[in-house]
């Protein structure tokens, strides 16, 4: 399964999709942080808040943004503490074997900017697209960086109340016509998500929907899902949606993914 992979890699025929858990082995905050400085600025007790709200950030982000007006004193926040400047992306092995693999398309639903800054660091060139009128900027031998859940550069762009979340589900923008079309012709692979997480759960389906309903599922491209916990139940549904799991078993998320990302170098030298 791994050379497959590596072989396609080296084809320029995968693309990278790139969630959260990646972000969070870089010791960036998570939710629960998010949740406690929306807490803060609205004047709350952070465990009462969280309780109002159930723990689910988009709901608490949704009722922040009705009371503030907009995102903007909590996106510079989160800007600055993502972005901690003692933090060296050289010293992310993670980071270091995403830009050795080369992926020619990479889908990120992160916010942050670390991503960038890896090229940035290592020399890689690269276009960042958040909207439409980013894809006329694209350039062949460029890295395109697709910000699916929007940037820090462009409020209007994020993803974080549950009213823009919503919206992402209808999977009818340019980015979901551009990760429709790229389906077709390449392979994916995700890695930094969790399969509790709907978003990505509802976005397997709609592509394994697009491909059945096309009549031509038999020449799909192999798709796969960098996992930390076996699970059979979710696994066999992935698989009959198109999604092969590559189960890494480690208490430790961080150094699976970078053993994963160094085999898969390794198998693309072979």
């Amino acid at each position: 399964m791994l050379d497959e992979l590596a072989l396609a890699i080296l084809r320029k025929q995968v693309v990278l999709f790139v969630g959260s858990g990646v972000s969070k082995n870089i010791g960036l905050p998570d939710y629960s942080e998010l949740i406690n400085q929306m807490a803060a600025k609205l004047g709350y007790d952070a465990e009462a808040f969280n309780k109002w709200g159930n723990s689910d950030f988009l709901i608490l982000a949704e009722y922040y943004y009705l009371k503030k007006g907009s995102l903007g004193e909590l996106r510079s926040w989160m800007d600055r503490v993502w972005h901690n400047p003692s933090f060296n992306i050289a010293n992310s092995a993670i980071y270091r074997e995403i830009i050795k693999l080369d992926f020619p398309v990479i889908y990120t639903t992160n916010f942050d900017r670390w991503l960038e800054y890896a090229y940035d660091h290592y020399g890689k060139e690269y276009t960042k697209i958040t909207n439409v009128a980013d894809m006329t900027l694209t350039e062949n031998n460029k890295t395109q960086i697709i910000k699916f859940h929007g940037d820090f550069d462009d409020d209007s762009s994020i993803v974080l109340t549950e009213s823009s979340y919503f919206n992402r589900l209808d999977f009818e923008t340019s980015l979901d016509i551009k990760l429709r079309s790229d389906s077709l012709e390449k392979s994916i692979l995700f890695i930094g998500y969790s399969l509790s997480d709907i978003n990505i759960r509802y976005m397997l389906y709609k592509l394994h929907h697009q491909w059945k309903a096309s009549k031509y599922e038999h020449l799909r491209p192999k798709s796969y899902i960098f996992l930390t916990d076996p699970n059979p139940v979710r696994e066999a549904i992935l698989n009959e949606r198109g999604i092969i799991p590559i189960v890494y078993q480690n208490d430790d998320p961080g150094k699976a993914l970078t053993n994963f990302l160094t085999d898969l170098n390794n198998a693309v030298k072979r």
